[in-house]
């Protein structure tokens, strides 16, 4: 049923809106922010800097659609492809409800965890003003795998499944070139060996973009865990690590392609942030990509009057 909802949203979106018509809508919406007084407007190219939410948002009536996928470990040599046999992907649905409201659904293959986002821009930087953006990011995730066998007489609750990420996202522009950004996060598990561990893991993300040109850009990003350093992944001996990426993002239109390495496979925060058991002093990465595809739902009201000889 997952599979079949996913595919109506992108025939439907394609059906409504021809690459070219994205294109053109694209650039109008654009120039309409770059025109909207002195607000900095493009601080990255897309909703995440590789893994981790940037302060970017969707125009509102604008759906992305993202696939996101991460191969296993590059050592692990021929037999397995050097990690082509052992790949993960999650799929997701982003919608901008206005101009600071997005929302988002997805569905990760990696412990095959459904997640529900929302992203709220606080403040804006100004040219001459506000020197930062200001978004919050909110995060729920559950798992779908079937309940573990438990002793008689003891229950196990659905609640148990259940993750939470709570996210300030800080980020400058300081020029075309370069943008960076930090991201204070709080991500709660509700289920962890509380003898040893605290539910909550608190974490610091830095990450940032350097254009090479007007399409090609260099990307980072690191988490650096404040509590819960030597977690291990639940329900068994493997020790964690920090999350270390780094990409590159290609825009063509209304694409944005990013090629990354990675010691994280997984895609969604409760994984990459907490639960990455690969590491680059091991040499276990994972090379991976992002492919966002733009469509708009809902024309914006001020281009409504436009035709610009298309149908919109």
């Amino acid at each position: 049923m997952r599979k079949i909802i996913y595919l109506i949203f992108i025939l439907s979106s394609s059906a409504t809106l021809t690459y070219a018509q994205a294109d053109s809508l694209m650039d109008m919406l654009n120039s309409g922010s770059s025109s909207s007084g002195s607000a900095v407007s493009a601080t990255f190219k897309a909703t995440r800097i590789i893994d981790g939410a940037s302060v970017e948002n969707l125009g509102a009536g604008v759906l992305d659609f993202r696939i996101s996928h991460r191969f296993g470990q590059i050592n692990q040599g021929a037999q397995n492809f050097f990690g082509l046999d052992n790949a993960t992907t999650r799929l997701g649905l982003d919608y901008g409800i206005t101009k600071w409201l997005m929302v988002g659904l997805g569905h990760s293959v990696l412990n095959k965890e459904d997640d529900g986002s929302l992203k709220i821009k606080l403040l804006r930087q100004k040219q001459n003003g506000m020197p930062v953006t200001v978004s919050y990011n909110g995060d729920i995730g559950v798992l779908t795998t079937p309940n573990p066998t438990v002793p008689a007489g003891d229950k196990w609750y659905f609640s148990n499944k259940l993750s939470y990420t709570n996210q300030i996202l800080i980020a400058r522009k300081f020029s075309e070139r370069l943008s960076l950004q930090i991201t204070p996060t709080v991500l709660h598990y509700n289920i962890v060996d509380s003898t040893k561990f605290s539910n909550n893991t608190f974490a610091i993300g830095a990450g940032g973009r350097f254009k090479l040109n007007k399409r090609i850009a260099v990307t980072a990003e690191y988490y650096y865990r404040l509590t819960n350093t030597d977690m291990f992944l639940t329900g068994t001996s493997s020790p964690t690590y920090n999350s270390l990426s780094v990409g590159i993002d290609i825009e063509t239109g209304g694409h944005v392609f990013q090629l990354m390495v990675s010691n994280s496979q997984g895609l969604t925060e409760r994984s990459f942030i907490g639960q990455t058991t690969d590491s680059w002093k091991n040499q276990a990465l994972h090379f991976g990509f992002n492919i966002s595809r733009v469509f708009t739902v809902v024309k914006p009201k001020e281009f409504r009057g436009k035709t610009d000889g298309k149908n919109w």
